[in-house]
């Protein structure tokens, strides 16, 4: 069998594993256990250790996935760090950020170091090599994953400072840590390779960095090319990996020049140069709305190509002979955190309340930490896969056990929300006047979307009232003090489906009494729409209701379905802009999911007509479209983390 016909059978192997990998990970996720740690253990599963379904020889023949795998998390770590959503909590994330990475570069270091005497593959080491093994874990230990992060702070719907820092911390920490990596990199292989820090060193050392740099700034424009060009969106999200890819070729290539014709390698750092690309491209192009939406959508088939081949890569033999010692560096990285997490949140004048939480939403690695161990293991084939299982192993309980903290800090923070407590910041509250059974089914709608409802009547509550699973209230009559009994000025929208002089009674109490921010009418006679329209009223008139929505089905029949609710998969929503990060950004600016479009702004009691320079301020309200998880997003993000 010829090496082309070996390669072919073993990728199409592999990637029948993947895809299988990607649906039975999917239980572990129904056990509330991380989708990466399923993809690790199932790729251990197939892998040669256990059913030998991946062979041993079959993964260094595959290694050009761990390439594009880990160019595209660069790519996809340098759109998370973006400027404008991270200026009210700047000074935090600053000071919290050093910390972080001091405290625990130091101390992950000095612990791999000290504790390299149990360490099986350390034990016959020279001073200088250790010294790199140290250089390389402390980095590592560093590693935090922007995705695991932004998964639990949607699934609590948190909001506030301390998870506003969290964020920012975790993304601007991955991006550092990728820089701190390239610097270490290069003087653990001085280190092991017998040379010192001379001036040559450094001289080298600068020029990597200069030309990675370089690298980075014609990556964010060749990208840019890319995505300007009409397209499927299939075709770029292959350009996208393609460019990232070859980003790791020529720094192979020109590895292998400088070394055949300078007498030295100079090796341009591939993650550095992708994640200063995506950082360019994401803070300074047009083009970052389509670059965001390419990372999202390819994600999910990169995470699982590598994450199950890292699982198969591990060898379960060293696993065993270290897991004790994983253990102990495992509680030290904690510690570490712990430490980081008091100096930090005291620098930065937070509460000894947040300073002693600040540790706990740092726990989980994955991503790039898991990357960055797969480049050691690589870069130094004696010791490097044995150094990278250890590794795996530490990110591993980390990975399990950090979901957990964080969720534990938000919840103690108080910056957690219940489903449906937070909703949108606009008031997502209604008081139905009349009871009937259009207004029961209205209220059912509105509750089925969050909303807090109720209806007031005037007649008998029904015995079985309970039934209806809506809360029935009492009005005796139609003035303030019956009102207040049940607290309508608490309330952000009426709908009045009584006669019109009712109707109007309660118009004018909501008008001149509460501020009530919606009224609906139904009206009986068309006459008497002129007086509603003066105290701003929206009017529902049923005799041309019909026949409006009949014209606007035949005109606009998607748009009608979406309007109307019988679209699953979109919804709408309000939102008040109360985040002061998104203050003065435009439109065109916003970070939004490529399945959310915005229908409209309104500024006090005036609708803007918006285009893509219109700035956000402080109390508009934002009219969005698209699919519900993706909205709630979005609400997230306009309110402040």
């Amino acid at each position: 069998m010829n090496a082309i016909s070996e390669f072919v059978i073993f990728f199409a192997a592999f990637a029948i594993i993947a895809i299988a990998s990607g649906q039975i990970s999917e239980i572990f996720r129904k056990i509330k256990l991380p989708l990466i740690t399923g993809l690790i253990i199932i790729g251990i599963i197939a892998g040669p250790d256990v059913l030998h379904m991946i062979p041993r020889e079959a993964i260094p023949r595959l290694h050009f996935i761990d390439d594009v795998s880990l160019a595209f998390i660069a790519l996809a770590v340098g759109t998370e760090l973006y400027l404008k959503e991270m200026r009210s909590r700047l000074g935090s994330i600053t000071y919290m950020t050093i910390s972080q990475l001091l405290v625990t570069f130091i101390l992950g270091g000095l612990a791999f170091y000290f504790f390299s005497g149990m360490i099986p593959f350390m034990k016959g080491m020279n001073e200088m090599t250790r010294l790199a093994v140290a250089l390389l874990a402390g980095t590592i230990f560093v590693a935090r994953s922007p995705a695991s992060a932004i998964a639990i702070v949607n699934e609590m719907r948190a909001s506030g400072p301390f998870t506003q820092t969290a964020l920012g911390v975790t993304v601007v920490k991955d991006f550092l840590v990728i820089i701190l990596f390239s610097v270490v990199l290069s003087i653990s292989e001085s280190l092991v390779n017998g040379g010192g820090m001379t001036t040559g060193f450094l001289f080298v050392l600068l020029v990597e960095i200069g030309l990675s740099a370089f690298l980075g700034y014609l990556l964010s424009k060749l990208i840019a090319l890319f995505l300007s060009i009409s397209g499927k969106t299939s075709l770029k999200m292959f350009l996208v990996l393609a460019s990232g890819y070859s980003v790791y070729l020529l720094s192979y290539g020109f590895r292998e020049f400088s070394s055949l014709h300078f007498g030295f390698e100079i090796y341009i750092e591939p993650l550095l140069a992708c994640i200063l690309g995506s950082f360019l491209l994401t803070n300074y192009s047009k083009y970052r709305p389509d670059f965001v939406n390419i990372i999202e959508r390819t994600g999910p088939v990169i995470y699982i190509i590598f994450f199950t081949l890292t699982g198969a890569s591990l060898d379960l033999k060293v696993l065993g002979e270290i897991w004790m010692i994983a253990l102990i560096l495992f509680g030290v990285r904690i510690l570490s955190l712990f430490i980081a997490g008091i100096v930090g949140g005291k620098l930065s004048g937070d509460s000894w309340k947040f300073s002693l939480l600040a540790w706990m939403p740092y726990v989980t690695q994955a991503g790039v930490g898991l990357g960055l161990a797969t480049i050691i293991s690589g870069e130094f084939p004696g010791w490097g896969p044995e150094f990278s299982t250890l590794v795996i192993s530490i990110i591993f309980l980390n990975q399990i056990v950090g979901p957990p903290f964080f969720k534990w800090a938000i919840l103690l923070s108080g910056e957690a929300h219940k489903k449906g407590a937070a909703g949108s910041t606009v008031n997502q509250s209604a008081l139905i006047f009349g009871l009937e059974s259009q207004s029961i089914a209205l209220a059912r709608q509105l509750k089925k979307h969050d909303w807090k409802v109720a209806i007031a009547t005037q007649n008998e509550i029904p015995e079985n009232h309970e039934s209806i699973g809506i809360d029935i209230l009492a009005c005796e009559r139609i003035a303030k003090e019956s009102f207040d009994e049940f607290s309508a000025g608490d309330y952000g929208s009426f709908i009045c489906l009584l006669s019109d002089e009712e109707n109007y009674s309660i118009c004018e109490l909501a008008y001149e009494n509460y501020g009530t921010r919606n009224l609906i009418v139904r009206t009986q006679n068309r006459e008497n729409q002129s007086k509603f329209l003066k105290l701003g009223a929206l009017i529902m008139d049923p005799a041309t209701a019909m026949v409006s929505l009949l014209e606007h089905y035949v005109r606009s029949p998607l748009a009608t379905s979406v309007l109307l609710g019988e679209d699953e998969n979109q919804d709408t929503i309000e939102i008040e802009i109360i985040n002061p990060d998104i203050q003065g950004i435009t439109l065109r600016n916003l970070r939004l999911p490529a399945d959310v479009i915005i229908l409209s702004v309104s500024r006090g009691d005036q609708m803007i007509i918006s285009h893509g320079y219109t700035r956000l301020r402080r109390g508009d309200i934002v009219t969005l479209l698209g699919s519900p998880a993706s909205l709630e997003n979005v609400r997230l993000r306009m309110q402040g983390y």
